[in-house]
């Protein structure tokens, strides 16, 4: 027994001794690891907010709301008229396809196409564009531009696989019941027709158009603090959006 406890001590020290003497270099080998691999900046958050902005970006950067109707809108759409022709969201959509989506028929229908081809894109091109002589939103500061570019970059989300043509979503509903009661409840209420001001109960808003509920979920309410769920897989938002749209619409 002896024997064995020496050998076991002897063995012990060994051990401790060669991890005292190696770890200086096991230091210097994840030291180089740490260093041959680039660290990731946190987007999700910039990219919602550039979501924000395509909503309706002179909410969110404090600026007065435009009077005139935007000059690339076209004239024979005389249904909308004012700030609400400087959204991005008016002429592109909702489910960013523009004429090709949900904004082919109705108060929206402009013939003007999405930016679903801008997707993967290079945001300093996007940036261009968007103060070009068209669109002529340079009064937008360039960190606000930034943002907006990151969104139409690289936060679209092609919405077909989410929310089909008849307005039904492809979500569970019994999982959604639980994400909008932890997440969403404490300020729409059980029901969705908190807080009061709010035009409609969600549950009309969502089953009216789906496409405005996923991108306000994904991304948040303009001047509000309604939490983005973008960082969370997209199948929370989707299954969320499936719930809400059995919500009381009255």
């Amino acid at each position: 027994v002896n024997v064995r406890c020496l050998h076991f001590h002897q063995r012990n020290t060994y051990m401790k001794q060669r991890s005292v003497s190696a770890f200086p270099v096991l230091a210097f080998v994840v030291a180089l690891v740490a260093l041959s691999i680039p660290v990731q900046a946190e987007e999700a958050s910039a990219i919602a907010r550039g979501g924000l902005l395509y909503d309706k970006w002179y909410a969110v950067i404090g600026a007065e709301k435009p009077a005139d109707t935007h000059k690339a809108w076209p004239a024979s759409n005389t249904k909308k008229s004012g700030d609400a022709t400087w959204r991005c969201k008016s002429c592109h959509g909702w489910d960013y396809r523009g004429a090709e989506g949900a904004y082919a028929t109705g108060s929206y229908q402009t013939g003007i196409g999405g930016v679903r081809s801008l997707d993967g894109g290079d945001p300093v091109q996007v940036i261009a564009v968007v103060k070009d002589e068209t669109h002529g939103l340079d009064m937008i500061p360039d960190d606000d531009l930034a943002d907006l570019a990151l969104f139409i970059t690289k936060g679209q989300i092609d919405m077909t696989m989410y929310i089909n043509p008849d307005k039904s979503i492809n979500g569970d509903s019994a999982k959604g019941a639980a994400y909008y009661n932890t997440l969403c409840a404490g300020c729409h209420g059980k029901d969705g027709k908190q807080p009061q001001d709010m035009e409609k109960p969600l549950g009309k808003i969502v089953s009216g158009n789906p496409w405005e509920g996923l991108h306000k979920t994904l991304n948040g309410q303009p001047n509000e603090s309604m939490p983005a769920l973008r960082a969370l897989p997209i199948q929370v938002s989707v299954d969320t959006l499936a719930y809400v749209a059995t919500l009381p619409q009255e």
